[in-house]
């Protein structure tokens, strides 16, 4: 939409007020033989019958420094669900991702922490505690399209600010933060008459109206899927050459190729062992070259589902503003993540890769407790209107129950299994009958105070199940979508005990202790109660990291064979022909929609090849080529995580708690219909997609790895 003309507002000068400063002023000597003129009779203002005053919050969503961005998504979501969308921005960009553009104009610095002041649209505000707010106001109803506006506006503390110009424009102002500002416009209707001497003037029509901005201030708190974990705002860049990685054992072959970075000029072969092949200035030049994030050392992601729904809630309602707080970070659990620190995930930062991350980011309630008492410095009345929440998994590991599915070969399962990668059933159960009621406890007695002293506005949004078939129970043994690594295989019955224990135990034990039920004693039940999202957990049966259709993407299709015999087994194939398919690594498309809502390990390591920078000492690797490099440059990136598909979904799971919570309407109109995954162009430069049909309801996320 092009944009609205912008008419000033001109400040009233009072009674003996001098002229604003830069206006002329001008000394009329009156004519002592001119003729008085004849009165103007200029009759009381009526009431505009019909006609009423519209007025919305410009760039309402505050993360987003330009109102372009936020107007794509106005755009894109007009009679849409979040699912619908985001599938509309997939067919915008080719299946390459709208937030690409985007993440490079956010209110944060480059380790993705919200900004003190950020510039918004060309002027500098608090982004904690803003002033103010722009608005856009214009008349709806029936007006002569010649017709003449005065606008004025008193918000009872500054004078009154006032402008005339054409009815048909919109008027923009910014109005104080938190207080009413009265809209008056009088309408006048071209021309006139006389009689009797006198200059008969049309009355004036008014309209008036209050204009208050309600700014909600959202935060959101968890894992690895509360922070959008396996969905980098800009992905990697894959070469069409090779890449050599080790593998752990010394039998046989102990090598393999897969598609490196584009752009890397290092040693991409592994015949010359550790010298020189992890210097500092290999891994500085492959640092460049990796995805950027909204914030790499959380793998944060505009695509996450918590800043979906807040988003959302802003684009649907016109006359609030969301300051959107972004906390959530992969690998949290409640007492590393959530209370104490953690490891930052990657230590380059910003979207060309050039600053440093910090080693370490902060506990995500500590991040709270500052950010809002800054806030409350200048507001001391504004607090926190509504939390996400998404944490659980970690404190079970359940990723080491990924990794006891889908590593396979002997040589590395036993070396994980003593690095304590490869978890149990059974310890994840003592974890669910020990940790986590104490670490929910714990989570009360923190957050209450900052949530009024009630937990109603704390929206917890359960996990998804990541790993169901359509055809029914868990998706079967199977190297498909996993055979980026030689080790790598879904074992079946693995998995199928691993789901039963997901669905019988670790889903009703979380919806117990965030709602104080089954069993689990709350102090004070009706404040501790978390409001629960869990309805959406049927909608990913059909879209578990299994799931195929003749929709997917050519590049799905052709190149991650079902057989998992995708990638050249040959050392001199590999080294320069990685696929076993005619397309380049490049042309993959890691938001084109797709029947599978979970990213396998073969979508984490074309989306986001991740170096694991923040493992602990003892699991880092030697080189670029080191074996353990190998195996989790295709997992730490977003394996079993869900795509932007899934966390749109889950967006519209969580939007009806969030409505509800804050008092917000439903939309007017229902959402409905079925997803269908529309086909991408085959592979090579990818033209447009399709428009998708608008889908059906809800959706759900999935169980998060470190």
């Amino acid at each position: 939409m092009a944009p609205l003309p912008n008419v000033a507002l001109a400040q009233d000068t009072g009674p003996g007020q001098a002229p604003a400063s830069g206006i002329p002023s001008i000394t009329v000597h009156p004519d002592p033989n001119a003729q008085p003129a004849a009165p103007t009779v200029v009759p009381p203002p009526e009431p505009a019958i019909g006609v009423t005053i519209d007025w919305q919050v410009k760039n309402r969503f505050r993360l987003f420094r330009d109102e372009k961005d936020f107007q794509r998504h106005v755009t894109a979501a007009a009679g849409r669900s979040v699912l619908a969308t985001e599938q509309a921005l997939a067919a915008e960009t080719g299946g390459r991702g709208w937030a690409r553009d985007t993440v490079v104009r956010l209110c944060t610095d480059a380790a993705g922490r919200v900004a003190d002041e950020c510039q918004r649209d060309g002027v500098r505000e608090s982004y904690l505690a803003p002033a103010d707010h722009r608005i856009e106001a214009r008349l709806a109803g029936a007006v002569d399209p010649a017709a003449q506006c005065t606008w004025t506006f008193e918000d009872g503390d500054s004078l009154p600010r006032s402008v005339t110009a054409p009815c048909a424009e919109p008027v923009n102002l910014r109005v104080v933060f938190g207080k009413p500002t009265i809209a008056v416009v009088d309408i006048v209707a071209p021309g006139g008459a006389t009689a009797g001497g006198a200059t008969a003037v049309q009355p004036a029509r008014r309209a008036t109206t209050e204009i208050l901005v309600q700014d909600l201030l959202i935060a959101g708190l968890g894992d690895s899927i509360a922070s959008g974990e396996g969905n980098p705002d800009r992905p990697v860049v894959l070469s069409d050459e090779g890449f050599c990685f080790r593998r752990f054992g010394g039998g046989g072959r102990n090598e393999f190729f897969r598609p490196g970075r584009q752009g890397f000029k290092g040693d991409k072969a592994c015949e010359s062992g550790g010298a020189g092949i992890g210097s500092d200035g290999d891994r500085a030049e492959w640092a460049r070259l990796s995805a950027r994030w909204m914030s790499a050392p959380c793998h944060r992601s505009l695509y996450g589902y918590q800043l979906r729904a807040a988003l959302a809630l802003a684009v649907e309602n016109p006359r609030l503003a969301v300051t959107f707080l972004p906390l959530a970070c992969t690998g949290a659990t409640i007492e590393t993540g959530l209370f104490a620190g953690q490891p930052s995930r990657e230590l380059n930062c910003g979207t060309s890769g050039s600053a440093s991350c910090p080693r370490q980011m902060p506990g995500q309630i500590a991040q709270l407790r500052d950010l809002v008492a800054k806030a409350q410095k200048a507001h001391p009345q504004r607090g926190l209107d509504l939390v996400f929440l998404t944490i659980g998994a970690n404190d079970v590991d359940f990723s080491g129950l990924v990794a006891d599915v889908i590593i396979d070969a002997s040589a590395e399962r036993t070396l994980f299994r003593r690095a304590g990668v490869i978890g149990s059933v059974e310890a994840s159960q003592r974890a669910i009958d020990t940790t986590l009621p104490t670490g929910f406890q714990r989570l009360r007695g923190a957050l209450k105070p900052l949530l009024g002293g009630s937990l109603e506005r704390l929206v917890y949004v359960s996990y998804g199940h990541p790993a169901l078939s359509p055809q029914g129970g868990a998706c079967p043994t199977s190297r498909d979508g996993f055979d980026v690594h030689p080790a790598f295989g879904v074992d079946g019955d693995r998995l199928a005990r691993i789901s039963q224990f997901v669905e019988r135990g670790f889903f009703p034990r979380l919806k117990a202790l965030a709602t104080c039920t089954g069993g689990v004693a709350c102090a004070a039940p009706a404040r501790d109660r978390m409001t629960f999202v869990d309805a959406h957990q049927p909608v990913f049966a059909d879209h578990g990291f299994c799931a195929r259709a003749a929709e997917d993407p050519p590049f799905d299709r052709d190149c991650f064979a079902t057989d998992g015999t995708s990638f050249a087994t040959s050392p001199v194939e590999g080294a320069t022909a990685p696929l076993n398919c005619a397309a380049r690594p490049s042309d993959f498309r890691p938001y084109a929609p797709r029947a599978r809502w979970i990213r396998t390990a073969n979508d984490s390591y074309f989306a986001a090849m991740t170096f694991p920078e923040g493992v602990s000492p003892t699991m880092q690797p030697s080189d670029l080529h080191d074996a353990t490099w190998g195996v989790l440059s295709a997992v730490y990136g977003g394996a079993v995580h869900p795509t932007a598909e899934g966390h749109a979904a889950m967006a519209d799971a969580a939007l009806p708690a969030a409505r509800g919570v804050l008092g917000l309407p439903q939309p007017d109109t229902a959402i409905t219909a079925e997803p269908l995954p529309p086909a991408l162009p085959s592979s090579g430069a990818a033209g447009p997609l399709p428009t998708p049909p608008v889908p059906q309801t809800a959706g759900s996320g999935a169980l998060p790895g470190r």
